[in-house]
């Protein structure tokens, strides 16, 4: 990864206090960037601010806000003089607020999930795709999507709200990016696997989950994703070494989508 790679380049990251988000906004930092990254806590924020330096600005804004992500942007133009990428990161698991099989799905889990892992994605790429068109030239967009949104886990991750959501994620983004194509504006899902982040603590610690992963993600010894195995992607899609990619899924999912895991899941049985 070039050290100069993403140089004058101005990104926001939405849901970039914590994991994935902080992860991707330190390595694109490195590659020449500045960035503005929001998180939902006062701490994480703060934290986020402090680990990232001068080189970053950290918010406290609710990604199922519809204004917050216009008010990052805003920020971006203010503080750095422009705007170049937007990495949508919020999102995570409903399941503690109903979301699971859906003869167990409860209304408000629907809601609160399809609310945070779809709904605020379009208020952000809404709100870049109107600056962008604003201020000509284009721009990229990044999307957090997931393998569970094409290649389900029923055993260990039947949570269906967040299928749901991950699946649109990626209907939306191909469409946007095929009417938006002609205006310069690419717009990108990324699709990872399970990895080590706040959002996956459940699953890290089921050694069942564990073992199921062993043979699942088979690449690297057979481990749980870092934050840090999606970095390289997220410099790519935001720099102009991705200029002619638009409407695409990459899954960094350690060989989840090629795999079947049987032994894990006998074993388990």
């Amino acid at each position: 990864m070039s050290a100069a790679a993403l140089e004058g380049k101005i990104v926001v990251v939405i849901g970039g206090t914590t994991g994935l988000g902080l992860s991707a906004a330190q390595a694109m930092i490195t590659a020449g960037a500045r960035v503005v990254v929001t998180g939902r806590h006062d701490e994480t924020v703060h934290e986020a601010g402090r680990l990232l330096g001068p080189k970053a600005v950290a918010l406290r804004c609710d990604a199922t806000d519809p204004n917050s992500a216009g008010a990052a942007i805003a920020a971006a133009r203010e503080h750095f003089g422009g705007f170049h990428g937007l990495y949508h990161v919020a999102g995570g698991s409903g399941r503690s607020a109903g979301d699971g099989p859906l003869h167990e799905l409860t209304d408000e889990g629907w809601e609160a999930t399809i609310s945070l892992n779809l709904t605020s994605l379009v208020w952000s790429n809404r709100a870049a795709v109107r600056q962008f068109l604003a201020q000509g030239g284009g721009g990229s967009i990044l999307n957090m999507g997931s393998v569970l949104g094409w290649d389900p886990s029923p055993q260990h991750f039947a949570t269906h709200a967040y299928a749901a959501a991950k699946s649109a994620v990626i209907g939306f983004t191909k469409s946007i990016a095929a009417y938006y194509a002609p205006r310069g504006i690419r717009v990108n899902v990324l699709a990872p696997a399970l990895v080590a982040t706040p959002m996956a603590q459940r699953a890290a610690g089921d050694e069942r989950i564990r073992k199921f992963i062993a043979t699942k993600q088979p690449l690297d010894g057979g481990r749980i994703g870092r934050p840090e195995d999606l970095d390289a992607a997220v410099v790519y899609f935001m720099g102009d070494g991705a200029r002619f990619t638009t409407g695409q899924v990459l899954a960094i999912d350690g060989g989840w989508c090629v795999s079947e895991g049987q032994l894990a899941t006998s074993a388990s049985q």
